[in-house]
């Protein structure tokens, strides 16, 4: 007999069991002095013949169960539809059905809605298992919650990011965990920066500086003063702005990050112009413009905000001739990335 999942005890979150191979290859070799458990193997074939079986949560485990060994092949398409079955399954048996079994239900489905990029159903799909998980006070809950922030902001859902960041940060100081609280608070800061909420955004991006800082990860505390930087520059601090972009420059060009560094020096570059080093700041924003336009694969996106802020500048400068045609051939890319 198919043994179901341990559902009061043990909870696997949906990529553990992709990683770990299965739930019930978790369950075998947790018993490390049996022999006969430990040379079975369950197959998927074996799981397929055991449906008809089956009924109840032992049925669904065993959805769940293929739901993750298909997902772990790609096939995206058919691992929802049987994590979808086995959703339903928990449903019907009501106030019967363990929490976590249909909570890692929900994971799966979100898992597989984030694959095939349908990304605003993931997040409500992840939201609905990390409130259920929540409610049995399961330790899966935060690192679920912590995913689910990451599909809000995907889905540029950035009030729902903010809100559920915000109680990973809570939990994530309750528990000692300051470096988790770091990478919460500069989500937290990335959402409102979004939102053009940049005095709430700075407030967040210093929080994860602190903690980041206090483990010594000297990166992200680079990361932390470039977004510091361009919240800055948009709120018209032109000495912050540049002290925090100067900072997050020499760290990257230490560290030989050249991606990060040529991010950064735009910011370098905006806040030198606000500064009133008008010609300086042309030039940095002209070096970084010929680095990302070399760089493979190219990010147009990024292009044409260094391009637009070229044309504000060369506007001031009286070079409007050279501004128009930076914003003509703005326009055409823009058309084609918006189809």
């Amino acid at each position: 007999m198919l043994a179901p999942a341990r559902f009061g005890t043990q909870f696997w979150c949906f990529q553990s069991v992709v990683k770990g191979g299965s739930a019930l290859a978790d369950e075998h070799n947790s018993h490390d002095g049996d022999d006969d458990l430990n040379d079975e193997i369950i197959t998927e074939e074996m799981l397929w013949e055991r449906i008809p079986e089956t009924q109840g949560i032992e049925r669904a485990s065993t959805y769940y169960e293929l739901s993750a060994r298909i997902y772990a092949r790609g096939q995206y398409d058919e691992a929802l539809a049987l994590a979808e079955t086995a959703r339903d399954i928990y449903s019907e048996l009501g106030s019967a059905a363990p929490t976590e079994g249909l909570a890692q239900a929900y994971s799966a489905i979100g898992y597989n809605l984030n694959q095939l990029k349908r990304m605003n159903e993931a997040a409500t799909a992840m939201s609905k298992a990390v409130e259920l998980l929540r409610e049995n006070k399961s330790p899966m809950a935060l690192e679920l919650a912590c995913t689910l922030g990451e599909w809000w902001f995907s889905s540029k859902e950035y009030k729902n990011t903010i809100e559920c960041m915000e109680e990973c940060a809570r939990e994530h100081l309750i528990d000692g965990n300051e470096l988790g609280a770091a990478t919460d608070f500069h989500l937290i800061g990335c959402a409102n920066r979004e939102l053009k909420k940049y005095k709430e955004a700075l407030e967040a991006f210093y929080e994860a500086r602190k903690y980041f800082k206090a483990a010594r990860e000297v990166i992200h505390v680079a990361r932390c003063d470039q977004k510091i930087a361009h919240c800055y520059t948009e709120l018209g601090d032109a000495e912050s702005a540049l002290a925090a972009a100067q900072k997050a420059v020499d760290v990257f060009t230490t560290a030989h990050d050249h991606r990060r560094l040529t991010y950064a020096s735009f910011e370098l570059g905006k806040a030198q112009v606000l500064s009133g080093e008008v010609d300086e700041g042309l030039n940095t924003l002209e070096r970084v413009l010929d680095i990302a336009a070399e760089s493979e694969p190219k990010d147009f996106e990024f292009i044409m905000a260094i391009e637009r802020r070229i044309a504000q500048i060369l506007h001031t400068l009286g070079r409007s001739d050279e501004a128009i045609e930076i914003e003509r051939r703005i326009t055409a890319i823009s058309e084609i990335l918006e189809d």
